[in-house]
């Protein structure tokens, strides 16, 4: 007696796509883990200009101030207060990170150094004022 081919024999020829889904897998971590992301404050200002402006690496808290004098971190409102609170949260997930205070050129010299010292006294060293440049 003859044995027939079934298919279940030909099992060998199927292609086996784990370890192409493990690759890809393994990049999307990577791409994920190595992205850089783009922190805003939430507000729109118009910064002064000077001539010695430069551009800032590794700048990890930005701080909007807006010309009423209302304080922006991460889109959110945030009370004069507990900015000192906020930054030391966010210098603690990158301890390498700078802050950059955006402020409105019509802000009050007041808020925008109040600003300044709660960096400061949460750590920060590396505190800057944003500018355009002319």
């Amino acid at each position: 007696m003859r044995k027939r081919h079934t298919g279940s024999e030909d099992s060998g020829a199927e292609i086996d796509l784990t370890p192409m889904l493990d690759v890809t897998f393994i990049m999307l971590i990577f791409f994920i883990v190595t992205a850089s992301f783009i922190k805003e404050t939430g507000v729109e200002v118009n910064r002064p200009e000077a001539n010695s402006a430069n551009s800032k690496e590794n700048v990890n808290i930005l701080i909007g101030v807006t010309a009423n004098n209302e304080i922006w971190i991460d889109q959110r409102r945030v009370d004069r207060r507990s900015v000192r609170s906020v930054v030391e949260r966010m210098h603690a997930e990158n301890p390498k990170g700078a802050v950059v205070i955006q402020a409105d050129k019509n802000s009050n010299t007041d808020t925008v150094v109040s600003v300044l010292d709660s960096a400061r006294e949460a750590g920060v060293q590396d505190v800057s004022l944003s500018t355009d440049k002319t």
